[in-house]
């Protein structure tokens, strides 16, 4: 296989065969991670293009020489589904491509000479599972330590209950992410490796962080708060009192406290954000540095593989240390089987052999796994369990300027345009490392090769659009279908992003569309867009929400509106599957704000 797929990356990427060679073993080594439907999937397309190289030349793929290995890539994507299958099969190979190399290891030299040093690591009491007691009692357990399991942990064990939260993950350390390169930390850090889709028309990359944290870990510190509209439909609409503004805005504030949130400074903003706010400006829109959750950041533009400075606050950094100050403690390394019950109450949790007894039980594992862990666990008989899935889908574009923007150095989401929030878009200047970004570049071979080359003179700048909740969690699969409404959406965004660009200064839109890859100005953008099938797009999501949606109307919320899962006592739950639907914005501080609450809820009830 590796002989296959090193072929396919000389002739996908344009290299010389040797290179081609080592992006295999790269690959290869870091697609263990890789869910196996996905590993099948790279082992077909090499599979593929290895046939549709005998077929055209009567050779294999490694034996031709690299302008006829380039013909017939060009050749399949001339083919129905050709192009797709070889779109689909980049971003692994530039992942793999920047495995290993100076690039793709964490630029500390991005950081000003005047930088603070890192910050410490905090005391955490963690615990590795195969430490841990077969049998034991708590109070109270919370699955999963991200932004919703942290905050309500917190809250139990100040309200002087035992609590154990349970990470399927490990802890990471800041001195991981510097020492460690980029890729290898991409894989770790994900669940899947980077690699979970939900399946539809386009497939929507969904990836999932796992570790001490949560998706805080690697999320890109951006912290909006709900916007009124969205509290007020989520009240109205959903009989939610939680998200009156008047009630839920000390929440927010008690979030922004613990996060530490501040506009982002802009010495350290970078070329890619300075841009986006020219552009803005030039435009007469409304665009500023981002509100941010990092006190410290020195961009090194690392954020979705762990800040090698620990200058994002994740609640690895605060909500978490707070609640082990109070006396929690965390067990890494634990995925839970099922929570247990007995005559309609919790009574402990199964995880790795182990069972925890304890008559309090929050569920904070994420939009995808919490309806998962709630149905075998026999609690997913509600019909909104795992239903009502959004997932804030977005999409990328890049301006070529005619000097270099080096994107990425600065922070990675820098400046947010909200000139068309009201129309449920919002865009945000975003970079990342390079094989890290989720935006694809276009061609295959010497075009590609060319690209990438030029790749320092790229602009970054996604957009994200308020979307229907149209996804449904199973056991095996995520499912979305992209509603009309949003696909329009969409092509607004797009076309919006190409006006930012070039009023900008770029000469030249990648378009992200394999019909249309280049634009040199708005209207040829927009016909582009005009022209674009919906299954061109390449769709990534950050934010799935609303799986176990909270309301007050029984019939359609499986969770009440103070976060307990109806039909049993003694669970609850309290994470991003909870917001009634799309916040708009980054969730971030929308999620913990309900934990928050969620979490006092259910101290309060355990001490009556």
């Amino acid at each position: 296989m590796t002989d296959r797929l090193g072929a396919l990356a000389a002739a996908l990427l344009g290299t010389d065969a040797d290179e081609g060679r080592r992006i295999a073993t790269e690959l290869t080594r870091l697609s263990a991670a890789f869910p196996r439907p996905v590993r099948l999937g790279l082992g077909v397309a090499g599979g593929g293009l290895d046939l549709a190289a005998r077929l055209l030349s009567g050779k294999s793929l490694a034996r031709l020489d690299p302008a006829t290995r380039e013909a017939v890539c060009t050749a399949l994507a001339a083919r129905p589904g050709g192009r797709a299958l070889l779109d689909a099969v980049k971003m692994p190979l530039l992942l793999a491509a920047a495995a290993g190399g100076a690039a793709s290891a964490a630029p500390a030299d991005a950081a000003p000479a005047a930088a603070s040093p890192p910050a410490p690591e905090p005391e955490l009491t963690c615990v590795a599972v195969d430490d841990w007691p077969r049998r034991s009692r708590a109070d109270a357990v919370v699955i999963g330590s991200g932004a919703g399991g942290a905050m309500a942990a917190r809250e139990l064990a100040r309200a002087g209950l035992s609590v154990v939260v349970l990470e399927e993950g490990r802890r990471f350390t800041a001195a991981e992410f510097r020492d460690r390169p980029a890729a290898d930390r991409f894989v770790d850090l994900y669940r899947d490796g980077g690699a979970t889709f939900a399946l539809g028309t386009p497939p929507v990359l969904l990836p999932q962080g796992r570790g001490v944290g949560g998706t805080t870990l690697v999320n890109s510190g951006t912290c909006y708060r709900t916007p009124e509209r969205v509290l007020r439909r989520w009240r109205d609409v959903h009989g939610l009192a939680l998200a009156d503004p008047a009630r839920f805005g000390p929440l927010l504030d008690e979030v922004e406290r613990t996060l530490r949130v501040a506009p982002q400074p802009t010495d350290v903003l970078g070329r890619n954000g300075e841009l986006v706010l020219a552009g803005a400006a030039a435009l007469g829109w409304k665009a500023a540095p981002m509100r941010r959750n990092a006190p410290g950041c020195a961009g090194s533009c690392q954020c979705v593989v762990g800040c090698p400075r620990n200058a994002k606050n994740g609640v690895h950094l605060n909500a978490l240390p707070q609640a082990c100050a109070a006396g929690a403690v965390v067990v890494t390394g634990a995925r839970v089987e099922r929570i247990v019950t007995a005559r309609g109450r919790a009574v402990g949790v199964r995880f790795r052999g182990r069972l925890i007894a304890a008559p309090l039980v929050v569920a904070a594992a994420g939009a995808l796994e919490t309806p998962r862990l709630l149905s075998r666990s026999g609690l997913g008989g509600h019909p909104g369990i795992g239903r009502g899935l959004a997932v804030h889908p977005a999409v990328s574009l890049a301006g070529r300027f005619g000097e270099p923007v080096i994107a990425w150095r600065g922070v990675l989401q820098s400046v947010g345009v909200e000139q068309l929030h009201d129309d449920g878009v919002l865009i945000e200047a975003t970079a990342g490392p390079p094989g890290l970004v989720s935006f694809v570049p276009p061609g295959i071979g010497r075009e590609l090769h060319a690209e990438l080359a030029s790749a320092d003179r790229l602009a970054t700048v996604g957009a994200m659009i308020a979307d229907q909740p149209s996804g449904r969690v199973s056991a095996r699969t995520v499912r979305y279908r992209l509603a009309d409404s949003d696909a329009d959406r969409l092509r607004l965004a797009i076309v919006a992003i190409g006006e930012l660009l070039f009023a900008a200064g770029a000469e030249a839109v990648l378009t992200g569309l394999a019909h249309r890859p280049h634009a040199h100005s708005v209207g040829e953008l927009r016909d582009a867009v005009a022209t674009a099938d919906t299954r061109q797009l390449h769709l990534a999501a950050f934010h799935p929400t609303g799986s176990a949606r909270m309301g007050a109307d029984p019939q359609r919320a499986p969770v009440d509106p103070d976060g307990r899962l109806r039909g049993v006592h003694g669970v609850w739950v309290a994470d991003a599957s909870t917001l009634p639907g799309c916040p708009e914005v980054n969730p971030q501080v929308s999620i913990m704000a309900v934990a928050l609450a969620a979490g006092r809820a259910a101290a309060a009830e355990a001490g009556r």
